[in-house]
Order: C-alpha cells, then structure tokens, then sequence
C-alpha cells in the first residue's frame, strides 16, 4: 500500500510540473493579441495538452483515494485452506467492530475474496460470484433509533472492486430479480451509510417476492429485536449456492438458492439464523439454531464469542 501511494504522489508531482510549463507557455503566447498563425497553432496546442494533464492529474488522485480506501482489504499471501480460528480478523483490520470479539468468521480465503469496510457494514466479497460472502453489521437501541433516513436508491458497481469480479447495474436489468441487500438500508443511521449500502458489492439477485415478502420481515423483525436489546446485537448475512445455482448478466452474476441471516446477541450469548430459500414461494418459518446453520454452511461464524444457546 505504501509503494502505491508514493508512486501515486510522483506521478501527480510529475503531472504538476509539466502542467506549470505549459502555463507558462499559454501566458506568454496569450501576450500576443496579434501573434502570427503558427504562434496560434501553438497555443491551441498547449491548452489542449494542459487540459490532458489536468484529466490525468485527475485520474491519479482518483486511484490513490481508492487505494486509500481499500487499505482494509485483504492481506497479500494468505495461505489456501481453512482460516485459524485463533486468528481471523487479518482482512478487517479497519471495521473489526461489526465482529463479536473483534473477530471474523472463519471462512476459507480464496485468492478473488476481498474484505470491504463501510461506515454501517463490513462485506467479505467474492469475486467468482460477483456477490458478497457474508456482510456484518452491528445493531443495538440506538443505531435503530439513526435509522430513519431516506432511502436514496441509487444503486452503483462498487469501483473498489476489480471490473472482472464485480457486478454492474446492466447485469440485472432485465434479469426477473431484485437487487436484495444483505445489509438492509433500514438498518442505515447516516445519509452516507444509506448512500454505501447501495453498493452492488452489498446484493445478491433475489427473487422479488420474497425479497419483498418474508424476507423483509425477517429484516424488520431484527431491528425490532435490536431496538430491545440491553446492548450490541451483530448481525451476519449472506448468500448459499448450490450446484445448480445459475447466473444473471454478462458478468454471471450468482443467484444464490438460499439466504441466511444469524442474529447474535452479545449480552445474553444466544444465536440464531434465519434461513429462507430464494424462490417466490417461500414462506416466513421459524429460524433454525446457530449449530444447524453452521452444519448447513461448514462456516464457524462466531469464532470470537461466547455463547448461550
């Protein structure tokens, strides 16, 4: 991260001093009211190459704020298999606070999964599904009481991401599915968290009725739930796929065949999950226990706290 950010300076340092040349020379031929037609070629000349430098002047800084930004995304060199649980928290260094005990889940690393930390929300992010793994949240009274903005609804492909792993709003338009949030923008307490949790990076191609259905309720219910608690309730959701799950979009977006959300209250140590297949005609059911969706995903979520259920 440092190498990038010093060559992102020297670039823009570059860019600068060329710009103030050709500066130069557009004030000194500017004197020249009258100045021959060469002399006006010329000028035309330096502008249109200062106003070159200036866009790529403009690119740079672009690409160092993003790399500013992506400074919590994961670590080079992760060995393949199953993640320590002694230490799972390497990839969200910067948002560790959405975790029970400062902890991630324990989720075997692939070499396209990218940890990305929001004001609101945490996302492990899958570049072969071009969906999240998993997104983290932290609730409890006084966020819910925040969460009253409007929504802004104006969906966008997360640029932290690689082009080729990530979703763009074309990949959906016209697919028969919703842009399901993982992390509900009711849960959002800022207008800038609102903004982010419109992020691609944040959905999953959900079946409309449900989304709009059981599922939201699912997602009321918790904040209701978290409005009562005497502290902080975390919150993980995310998609399942199966071997038949298809795509949507030229990017082959996943569509999951099941969602799952674990609820798990710090204060009293009990967890549960939600767990609903992403069809139309899915029903609200009872949630199932923390062990049951733990046997169903192979995915040790809480490994940094205890438990009561």
């Amino acid at each position: 991260m440092k190498k990038r950010s010093l060559s992102s300076r020297s670039r823009a340092s570059q860019l600068i001093r060329r710009s103030g040349t050709l500066l130069t020379l557009l004030v000194g031929l500017s004197l020249h009211s009258c100045a021959p037609v060469p002399a006006q070629r010329e000028l035309a000349a330096a502008g249109a190459g200062l106003e070159k430098l200036v866009k790529e002047l403009g690119t740079v800084v672009r690409e160092h704020a993003v790399a500013s930004v992506n400074s919590s995304g994961p670590a080079p060199g992760i060995a393949k298999g199953e993640v320590d649980n002694s230490d799972s928290t390497g990839d969200f260094a910067a948002c560790r606070q959405f975790f029970a005990g400062g902890r991630s889940p324990a989720v075997a690393p692939r070499p396209t999964h990218r940890a990305l930390c929001y004001e609101a929300f945490a996302i492990l992010h899958s570049g072969e599904t071009r969906t999240p793994v998993f997104v983290a949240e932290k609730l409890n009274r006084q966020s819910i009481l925040d969460a009253d903005e409007k929504r802004s609804d104006k969906f966008f492909g997360d640029a932290r991401l690689p082009r080729a792993e990530r979703a763009e709003l074309t990949d959906y338009k016209g697919s028969g599915y919703a842009r399901g949030h993982m992390a509900p923008a009711g849960d959002m307490p800022t207008p800038a968290a609102m903004a982010q949790s419109f992020s691609l990076a944040n959905m999953v191609p959900q079946s409309m009725k449900q989304n709009s259905g059981p599922w939201a309720k699912i997602e009321k219910d918790t904040r209701h739930y978290a409005s009562r608690a005497k502290g902080d309730v975390f919150v993980i959701t995310g998609p399942v796929f199966d071997v038949s799950s298809g795509t949507i979009g030229a990017n082959k977006v996943r569509v999951p065949s099941h969602l799952f959300k674990l609820v798990y209250d710090a204060q009293t140590g009990r967890a549960w999950a939600h767990w609903q297949q992403n069809a139309d005609s899915t029903k609200a059911g009872p949630p199932i226990s923390y062990g049951e969706l733990v046997k169903r995903t192979g995915v040790n979520f809480l490994p940094g706290a205890p438990r009561n259920d």
